[in-house]
């Protein structure tokens, strides 16, 4: 009779704890985190700031695990470095997967080219194409300034097989398909599923991109109605600091906010909410909380401020 085989105590648990951690482990519904939780109605938080993302592999993975819900990489004013970003997206991509189980952070990325007027852009679309090949999650358009130059951006995006709008207010989209290989490694995606996903939200409901606006000078408010009517924009902010220079009021001063800079956070923000727009809000202009209570949506806080936030708003962990 052959004896019986019987398993140790330790490897049994071993196997248990193993199924148990799979069975545990979260299961995103997108690419996006920060889509789907503004599906959820819950704000997002983000890292990153004007001076820039250090664009290394290490720094990448270092970030993987960041505790904000995407990750603003500067190349309007930080260099226009397209081979450092890949190179950040690839230590992203092998740091992760992030505490929510997403192949990594969201990556929204500030281009240098402005808004100015829709030759500008269209000149530029270059830009587009290279930033978005690395595998990005969305792009930030500074000094939106005139509806022309907004709509050749969202086009700029777009690949042309999306149709949502094209001939009510959009042209085709004029992205190119090179780049698709390179971006959807960094998705954990076939190319094909790819360039199904890679379309701006919330203009396609299962897109996986965001496009941002910065109304920051006296044209971009002095257009907004305009400008905020041209479909496939997801979320903008005002930028307060250079609005302040457009508007020529001075800086610094720690004071009460002027006048004139209320009146256009007023009327931005108002559109913004009338468009369906998810806002950005500076603390300038109050407490997290008190930014939530009032509508802003994308919000860039310290750790301390985010974990009040999200509790205020009772989000589900892991955060």
């Amino acid at each position: 009779m052959k004896p019986i085989k019987r398993f140790s105590c330790l490897g049994m648990c071993v196997i248990l704890g193993a199924a148990s951690a799979l069975a545990q482990s979260p299961k995103p519904r997108r690419i996006n985190i920060a889509i789907e939780l503004l599906e959820n109605g819950q704000p997002v938080y983000y890292v990153g700031s004007h001076d820039g993302v250090s664009g290394s592999f290490e720094q990448g993975k270092k970030d993987a695990q960041t505790n904000g819900d995407y990750i603003s990489y500067d190349m309007e004013h930080a260099p226009y470095d397209v081979r450092a970003l890949a190179e950040y997206m690839r230590g992203l991509k092998a740091g992760g997967p992030t505490k929510s189980g997403h192949q990594t952070p969201p990556v929204i990325a500030v281009v240098p080219v402005n808004g100015t007027d829709e030759a500008t852009v269209r000149a530029n679309a270059w830009q587009v194409n290279q930033v978005l090949a690395t595998g990005v999650h969305g792009i930030m358009l500074p000094h939106a300034n005139t509806p022309g130059a907004v709509r050749a951006f969202v086009e700029a995006m777009r690949f042309p097989i999306h149709k949502q709008a094209v001939d009510q207010g959009l042209g085709e989209g004029r992205r190119g398909i090179h780049g698709v290989a390179m971006a959807s490694k960094i998705w954990g995606v076939t190319p094909e599923e790819y360039l199904q996903k890679a379309d701006l939200w919330p203009l396609n409901p299962n897109g996986e991109l965001l496009l941002g606006l910065k109304m920051e000078d006296k044209y971009s408010v002095a257009n907004a109605e305009e400008i905020l009517k041209v479909p496939g924009i997801s979320f903008g902010e005002l930028g307060p600091g250079d609005l302040i220079l457009s508007l020529g009021l001075p800086r610094g001063s720690g004071g009460p906010i002027p006048p004139q800079l209320q009146q256009a956070h007023d009327k931005v923000f108002g559109l913004m909410k009338k468009n369906k727009i998810f806002y950005h809000d500076s603390a300038r202009f109050g407490s997290v909380i008190e930014l939530i209570k009032s509508g802003a949506m994308i919000l860039y806080a310290s750790e301390s401020e985010m974990e009040a936030g999200r509790n205020y708003t009772k989000r589900p962990k892991p955060w």
